[in-house]
């Protein structure tokens, strides 16, 4: 039983408190385990289990519960640290149908354990074909109906014998989705919460040696004003900075919420676990010696985030700089860094210890103000995710910056993103490549592909630091702008005129600048901002104050917040040059930090307009209301997913199996390697028949919980769904208290284990039970899979003879293309013969190829499609950080070689297949310029969203190339078409139940 152990169903979980769990699949070992957690359960508890009492279970029932088959019947726990404290179960009585079951522990009601491990049995239940789950209620027990029916699917039910049943059907549906990224969102913000508002700190490690690390987090906790106690640890001395210190943390008698983690990497573990023994929240370990030494820190990274998990701790680091919160109510300064900038409503986020101090600094030189920091460091835990979904909800957050180095999870993080930016501006800094201390995979696509992906989000994507802070201060202190259209106050003409050629070099609209002359005052410069601001053909406004001698600046800078304060327009300005938020353009609050409406300053206008540029390009994509993927009527989801997993099934059970055994080549037509990220998204497929085509000048453009359950007559009595009255009580507000028990009506006689269910595995199980590898690539013509989403590949046929070559055109209809059909043929020059009329030119194309290929070489024969059409190549890729990846590009030869492409995330709404269009350089020959026909455009959006929801659909996809798709004047064409499948290594990141990635 245990080498059938499904190890993919493990993951770690956040509560709805913000406190973690591990779930995983039950063991024959967990028999103790399962005998302690009854032990714990109330009377009241197993009465309502059980509708009597059961003050143990016997050994023939325990060996039950904890011999499953992972099959027909399956069981998850939930654990925290070594003790099990829920349990959840079904058992299959027929096709697609189980009874399902689950209790959990008193102590732990109220924490979402319940939904938690609910979503996860519900995706391992679909895994293995079952496609409803069905519980015996009492009518009284309605946080049990409750707590069913809030999952999101559609559930039913009916009164019969006293009981209620509940039917739950698993299709997850747009309410199951939006249910669990309701409760993901408050887990994980709650999370963070207890991080960074902790009532008491502690300070391990603390030391008396001055600069030690320890020593140096307790002074800036000290020097902040940290309203809670603070206590250091150390085994040997009696006090440090002159506060009490002591041995460990479990002799402090209060209390700790917090600690900061400031030992040897080596001892790093055993604090963990003494944290977890005194109940503390979360860790911050600025220790270093892990990931970022090589592979023995790296692996006792990994440990730190395993153990620390497993008790219900968060952790942020290692290898950190710490956190910080502005809060007056809190004051936390759990950093390195001695200067924390002031009260302010920027939310900052750093995976860089070591340019964390510096990034610090130069918020606070610029005068700007944070709500909160957060540097992650190696990122073994906490992550930006975590970030977003704590400072979505935080009244103190309005901007958001962050400074990425990885992305653990990249399709979450562009999820919460796209999310968020509708209401809160997100400004990222991401480095090139991914340190080695990370626990993050490389991304695997080129930069320009997730600089397009960030787009898609809303994301604001700057080059460098500076210019995070430059947009940063923008959309701190000042409103969004409606539109492009800019206007120039200065008091410099060369000054005004680089500013009007930067708007223009940075895509906005400038108005003739306005030159109010050296000697201009504050009269002169209020009026003229006046009247720009005025107009309704302004948006925003750029103020430029560089006076040759001293003079009434002061009253200038008070002049201009007076004239823009209230304004729903953004001004910003170059005020002596001055970066930052200049004393005397900020609004005062009472505080050292400037309020609402203060007016940024840039050292040079150039800087002050990239700013304000990055900022209407995020105004534009939020003014655009977020709109869902169409719906398709004409698509056929159910055969489409039928057509890939038989074909998968049929190739892995069949020719590939016969391959592997006789120790042959693959079949022909099969890849035998994965193509590379880069190639898959960025060079032409290596070309298949019908591919290569011409464009409009003509030439060929190359191609390239149960604890227990019920059982038959003569069994236990039986058990149905009950909840125990004290299940409220601890509940967080806002989240539906967790019942501790719900259970099945009995185990069929039927229900057997060994037989592997009948609906369609998510990934490819090896032998043990474990997701392996992903499958070998499969390669396919995709024609009848495209089909199925209302796509048509124009029709080709292969021909080895001239006789043939001529019948095959007769039947397709004149005039015809002839060409090679060795897939890497299109990237060769002469393999293609265009506009062919009658047979004698197709004999004569035929006689050339003999002589260039060899007699009997095979071709392809294609009805020449529609003329004049733009060539153009659409893409996908499976990629396994970001999932499913639509690129597009033109077809000609020199978009190619300078790799013009967009790239999209799939599903595709249409306003994302609009934006993908119009993203690739050369877009304008598909309006109609340099003497290209104006062709149909919306046709063309059209096949982007169908591709993108076959590409979202199957995870099998693992490469779909169109190429070429023409673009004609009404309609669009598929030449060419070639698709890869792949049996997926698992669930895609993000695709299933929650999960800490």
């Amino acid at each position: 039983m245990e080498e059938q152990y499904p190890a993919h169903w493990e993951a770690d979980v956040v509560l709805a408190d913000g406190g973690t769990a591990h779930v995983r699949p039950i063991r024959p070992a967990d028999a103790d385990r399962l005998r302690s957690f009854y032990s714990r359960l109330s009377d009241e508890s197993i009465y309502f289990r059980f509708f009597g009492p059961r003050p143990r279970l016997s050994d023939k029932e325990v060996a039950r519960f904890t011999n499953v088959d992972y099959v027909n019947r399956v069981a998850l726990i939930a654990t925290i640290g070594d003790e099990m404290v829920a349990v959840i179960r079904y058992d299959r009585t027929g096709p697609g149908e189980a009874e399902v079951a689950f209790l959990v522990e008193d102590a732990h009601q109220g924490r979402g354990v319940a939904s938690v491990l609910l979503e996860h049995l519900a995706a391992t239940a679909r895994e293995r074909g079952i496609e409803r789950f069905v519980a015996d209620v009492l009518p009284a027990n309605m946080r049990m109906t409750n707590l069913l029916r809030q999952a999101g699917y559609t559930a039913q039910s009916q009164f019969a014998d006293g009981v209620v049943r509940m039917t739950l059907d698993l299709t997850p549906t747009d309410t199951s989705a939006e249910v669990r990224a309701a409760r993901e969102h408050r887990a994980e913000a709650r999370s963070i919460a207890r991080l960074l508002t902790p009532g008491s700190v502690a300070v391990i490690g603390a030391s008396r040696e001055p600069g030690g690390v320890g020593q140096s987090v307790l002074r800036n906790l000290l020097a902040a004003g940290f309203t809670g106690p603070v206590y250091p640890v150390h085994r040997e001395v009696r006090a440090v900075h002159g506060v009490r210190a002591y041995p460990s943390v479990t002799a402090i008698d209060d209390e700790v919420d917090l600690a900061v983690v400031a030992v040897p990497a080596e001892s790093v573990i055993d604090v963990v676990k003494e944290c977890a023994e005194k109940g503390v929240h979360g860790l911050v370990v600025v220790s270093s010696g892990f990931g970022e030494t090589g592979a023995p820190g790296r692996a006792r990274q990994d440990e730190l985030a395993r153990i620390a998990r497993s008790y219900g701790l968060r952790v942020v680091g290692p290898n950190c700089l710490g956190i910080a919160n502005t809060d007056p109510a809190v004051k936390l300064n759990a950093t390195l860094a001695p200067t924390v900038p002031g009260r302010g409503k920027v939310g900052f986020f750093s995976q860089s210890g070591a340019l964390g101090t510096a990034l610090l600094q130069r918020v606070a030189q610029r005068g700007m103000g944070i709500s909160s920091f957060v540097s992650a460091g190696n990122r073994a835990d906490v992550s930006g995710n975590d970030l977003l979904q704590y400072w979505e909800e935080d009244d103190s957050t309005d901007v958001i910056l962050l400074y990425l180095e990885s992305l653990g999870n990249p399709r979450k993080f562009t999820r919460l993103a796209r999310r968020i930016a509708r209401r809160k501006p997100i400004v990222v800094v991401k480095s090139g490549g991914t340190p080695a201390g990370h626990s993050a995979e490389a991304l695997g696509l080129p930069d320009s592909a997730i600089s397009s992906l960030f787009e898609q989000a809303g994301l604001i994507r700057v080059d460098d630091l500076i210019q995070l802070f430059d947009v940063g201060q923008v959309l701190a202190y000042q409103p969004l702008p409606a539109g492009p259209r800019v206007a120039l106050v200065t008091n410099s003409d060369a000054l005004g005129l680089l500013a009007a050629d930067a708007c223009l070099a940075a895509g906005l609209e400038p108005r003739p600048p306005v030159n109010l002359g050296p000697a201009a005052g504050p009269s002169e410069f209020g009026t003229a901002l006046a009247g720009e601001l005025s107009s309704p053909d302004v948006d925003a406004a750029v103020v430029i104050h560089m006076p040759p001698i001293p003079g009434a600046s002061d009253e200038v800078a008070a002049e201009l917040l007076r004239v823009s304060k209230g304004v729903a327009k953004p001004v910003v300005a170059t005020y002596h040059g001055h970066l930052g938020m200049h004393p005397a353009l900020r609004v005062e609050t009472g505080s050292a930090t400037p309020g609402r409406c203060s007016i940024p300053s840039y050292a040079a206008p150039e800087e002050a307009v990239r700013a304000l540029a990055h900022v209407v390009r995020y105004a534009r994509w939020r003014a655009h209301p977020a709109v869902p993927p169409p719906e398709l009527d004409d698509i056929d989801t159910t055969r489409a997913r039928s057509l890939a997993r038989t074909t998968l099934a049929a190739t892995t059970s069949g020719d590939a199996a016969v391959s592997r055994d006789a120790g042959t080549a693959p079949a022909s037509g099969e890849r035998t390697a994965e193509p590379s990220p880069g190639e898959a998204l960025t060079a032409p497929p290596d070309g298949s028949p019908g591919t290569a085509t011409t464009g409009p000048s003509g030439e060929p453009a190359t191609a390239s919980p149960g604890a227990v359950a019920a059982t038959s007559s003569g069994g236990p009595p039986r058990e149905t769904a009950a909840v125990s009255a004290g299940a409220a009580a601890g509940s967080p507000s806002g989240t539906p208290s967790e019942p501790p028990g719900a259970t099945p009506p009995g185990t069929p006689s039927g229900a057997s284990g060994g037989e592997l269910g009948g609906g369609p595995d998510v990934g490819r199980l090896g032998s043990s039970g474990v997701f392996a590898e992903p499958g070998p690539p499969v390669e396919i013509d995709p024609t009848e899979l495209l089909s199925c989403y209302g796509l048509t590949v124009w029709p080709a046929e292969m021909v080895r003879s001239a006789d043939e070559a001529v019948a095959a055109a007769e039947r397709l209809g004149w005039p015809v293309v002839v060409k090679v059909a060795d897939p890497g043929a299109s990237r060769r020059a002469g393999t293609v013969r265009l506009g062919l009329t009658g047979p004698e030119m197709i004999r004569n194309a035929y006689t050339e190829f003999a002589v260039q290929l060899g007699e009997g070489a095979e071709l392809a024969v294609q009805r020449m499609a529609p003329q004049p059409a733009v060539p153009t190549v659409v893409g996908v890729i499976e990629n396994p950080a970001f999932g499913p990846v639509v690129s597009f590009g033109l077809g000609e030869v020199t978009a190619r070689l300078l790799q013009d492409q967009g790239f999209r995330l799939a599903p595709l709404t249409g306003e994302d297949a609009a934006a993908l269009v119009r993203s690739v350089r050369a877009a304008p020959l598909l309006f109609g310029e340099y003497g290209y026909p104006p062709v149909a455009v919306d046709a063309l959006e059209d096949l982007l969203v169908r591709v993108g929801r076959l590409a979202g659909d199957l995870p099998e996809l693992a490469r779909l190339d169109l190429d070429q798709v023409l673009v004609g004047e009404s309609d669009v064409m598929i030449l060419g078409a070639r698709a890869t499948l792949r049996t997926p290594a698992g669930p895609r990141l993000d695709g299933g139940p929650r999960r800490l990635s």
